[in-house]
């Protein structure tokens, strides 16, 4: 399998994520959708709007799993997002397929946990094809 250096285009900037400005977040290379607790989306950038075919003004405040991406309630997805929140240690890259309200698209995923905020980030990279 890949390493996050080569999944994700400047993975070292997802380092410093919490702190970002509006517009180096939407210029990040790879989509980056932060989520509270629950899964309420708090940011979610430019490139994941392009991504998706999501607006990020439309989609932020929403719940990730049940309104934006219900592909995502899954076992895998939101399963390993909830138990890493609890713990609060999250850091797992899979590949995954979204397909809600889109083409099918084939994408590389990580979830990381902030201690810094408190919330989790979902990183999303577009799998080679």
């Amino acid at each position: 399998m890949k390493t996050v250096q080569e999944l994700f285009p400047d993975w070292q900037k997802m380092d410093n994520v919490d702190s970002m400005s509006g517009d180096q977040f939407d210029n990040l290379p790879f989509g980056a959708i932060q989520l509270d607790a629950d899964g309420t989306i708090l940011r979610f950038n430019a490139t994941e709007g392009r991504l998706a075919g999501r607006d990020p003004a439309v989609v932020t405040g929403k719940n990730f799993f049940d309104e934006v991406a219900p592909c995502t309630n899954v076992q895998e997805f939101a399963g390993a997002f909830k138990e890493g929140v609890e713990k609060k240690n999250l850091n797992k890259v899979f590949p995954y397929r979204f397909d809600f309200q889109m083409d099918p698209t084939d994408v590389w995923v990580r979830l990381f946990y902030s201690d810094a905020t408190g919330s989790a980030w979902v990183f999303v990279s577009r799998a080679e094809g």
